[in-house]
């Protein structure tokens, strides 16, 4: 059996050496066929694609992919998944804030449960009480939105079985939001408990994560559901404001003094209005891009000795 262990490279370089031996270890100690390792360089702006491509003359196994610019993390492990040529594909992030030595629990679950995806799942969500809300409620929200059980917490280290990956890798989007990718391609998949470490700050700043929300809402139809039924509740409850306002001046002889009812509806009506084209906006901005069909991500070059 071969394996094909996949990370990407941002800032990396404080911890690339240390993920390799460590992932080179935990194979060996699971007594594996044959192996590749795929490095993805994500447009560092560090030095972590030449301690990369150190470690590749050294170790043959080892294949470097060098993007022409920093493409986002999604679309970079997109394109490592689609250079893995092992019957088993094992994602991980090489920060080690994920464990290579997951593999070995993983591999045992994958067996066990005859599935074809094992991934992490925080038992406790690392980071700030503000980081904690905001991930709650973010998953609250994605509940909602695709009406179905998704997965919360989830870790980028996952073990995959190569049908499985082939199967994601036929989603074709351009802006990609992976982690729903993940969980509407299906197959049997387990979730594995883990702690997550913090090694270094996050370099997910706060429009990065502005930008993932937003791909992770419109990668749904619902939400265009939900400006309907929201236009159908403000023309009832504008209906029964009428009936309502008619009634009072033709029995009861009693008509409202002041507009500031009047401003303040207007005012709720315009932004519901501003909003609802801002939604309809996003979704065409999308579609524009989808249908200019633009390169996932641009390889400048790869590196494999």
């Amino acid at each position: 059996m071969k394996i094909s262990v996949v990370s990407t490279l941002y800032y990396s370089a404080p911890h690339i050496h240390e993920f390799y031996t460590r992932v080179c270890a935990v194979i060996a100690s699971l007594s594996i066929e044959s192996y590749e390792i795929i490095f993805v360089n994500d447009g560092s702006p560090d030095n972590s694609l030449e301690l990369a491509v150190a470690i590749a003359k050294e170790n043959t196994h080892v294949t470097v992919v060098d993007l022409s610019r920093n493409f986002g993390h999604h679309k970079a492990m997109m394109t490592g998944l689609s250079y893995a040529t092992g019957e088993m594909v094992y994602l991980i992030d090489s920060d080690l804030e994920e464990e290579p030595e997951w593999l070995v629990e993983f591999n045992t679950l994958l067996q066990t449960h005859q599935a074809d995806v094992v991934y992490g799942i925080q038992h406790i969500r690392r980071g700030e009480l503000k980081e904690q809300l905001s991930g709650a409620l973010f998953y609250k929200v994605m509940d909602v939105i695709s009406r179905s059980d998704y997965p919360r917490d989830v870790v980028t280290a996952r073990l995959m079985t190569k049908r499985y990956v082939n199967a994601l890798l036929q989603h074709h989007e351009r802006e990609i939001f992976i982690v729903n990718l993940w969980h509407i391609t299906g197959f049997k998949q387990v979730t594995c408990n883990v702690k997550k470490h913090s090694t270094s700050p996050s370099t997910y700043t706060m429009q990065k994560k502005i930008s993932h929300v937003l791909n992770a809402v419109t990668s749904y139809e619902t939400p265009l559901v939900w400006i309907f039924y929201t236009g159908c509740i403000i023309s009832i409850t504008a209906f029964i404001c009428i009936i309502y306002l008619i009634f009072n001046w033709l029995i009861v002889k009693d008509t409202l003094t002041g507009w500031t009812s009047l401003i303040v509806s207007i005012w709720l009506v315009g932004g519901l209005i501003i909003t609802v084209l801002g939604f309809i906006g996003i979704y065409l901005s999308l579609i524009y891009l989808e249908v200019k069909q633009r390169p996932l991500t641009i390889i400048r070059d790869v590196f494999r000795y």
